[in-house]
């Protein structure tokens, strides 16, 4: 039923796609995430960020995802500069205080992802799937990092705003989404390849709430097995995103059941990472499918 692939060794860990669902937690170190949880709101950056870090490592986290620029919505676009006083300085304490974690860096720049893995992360997660800086794809090759592509068509100009439910991307048209989504994260693959980056490090995520409607990512939460079927790891993305707010017309912190749901759906359709904010609850989501669906 499940589409296995070779084993790759991240850090001092082996992962076997197909195997479990992979929990990524994410660490937002910033002051506007969508969702309500930047750590950057709250002071004490780094000290923040290693409380969460434990906490998550407490309910089996996987992998710790550090993010440094929002990517909600009409959010704003922040400096490499900046970018880097936000993430190098948690990396460098997550390293630090939990040796044996697996860390990526949530980022587009090649600079940022540079001394990220400088300072310790292992996995390159990318929102526009190298396709934003012509750097990244060589700094990934130099450092023989997995990389996470992911599809994207955000527009900053077609954002639709609803009081307590969000920013949401209402512009985006597509002939055939499922295929359009496929070429397009190929295309990315073909960098990467070209860039002499080991098809093995290769991870694909369909970018679930970038640059699509509603009615877009409940289809490819529902076809996700399209996307795994192209031959790489899949990573799905939905938690608390707007989708589900506009599905349930609840607010970003009341969306655990909704994103429970997606993570469910998603792994019976074949994903092989989630990445969420709420991880003791969907470590749990995970761990119950997997035992009814990975037989």
């Amino acid at each position: 039923m499940f589409m296995k692939s070779p084993a790759l060794q991240i850090g001092n860990q082996i992962f076997t796609w197909g195997a479990r669902t992979v929990v990524m937690g994410i660490l937002n170190v910033t002051p506007d995430s969508f969702s309500g949880d930047g750590l950057m709101s709250n002071g004490e950056l780094v000290e923040q960020s290693v409380r969460q870090a434990e906490y998550f490592q407490k309910y089996n986290v996987d992998i710790l995802d550090v993010g440094g620029e929002s990517t909600r919505p009409g959010s704003q676009t922040v400096s490499a500069e900046a970018e880097l006083e936000r993430v190098i300085p948690v990396i460098q304490a997550l390293h630090q205080n939990f040796p044996e974690a697996i860390l990526s860096i949530d980022t587009y720049k090649a600079k940022v992802a540079e001394e990220a893995f400088k300072a310790g992360a292992h996995i390159l997660n990318d929102v526009w799937a190298l396709r934003a800086d012509p750097g990244l794809a060589s700094v990934a090759k130099q450092f023989n990092v997995p990389v996470i592509l992911m599809h994207n068509r955000s527009n900053p100009a077609s954002v639709e705003v609803r009081e307590q439910l969000g920013n949401a991307y209402i512009g985006s048209e597509y002939e055939n989404l499922i295929e359009d989504v496929k070429r397009e994260l190929l295309m990315s693959v073909d960098i990467a390849k070209k860039a002499g980056i080991d098809e093995r490090l290769i991870i694909l995520d369909p970018g679930i709430g970038f640059g699509k409607k509603r009615e877009h990512n409940l289809e490819l939460i529902n076809r996700l097995d399209e996307i795994r079927a192209l031959g790489y790891p899949v990573l799905l993305g939905p938690s608390r995103k707007s989708f589900i707010g506009f599905t349930l017309d609840l607010p970003a912190d009341e969306r655990v059941e909704g994103t429970a749901a997606t993570i469910a759906v998603g792994i019976t359709r074949g994903a092989d990472i989630i990445r969420v904010h709420d991880v003791k609850e969907m470590a749990r989501v995970a761990r119950m499918t997997d035992a009814i669906v990975r037989f």
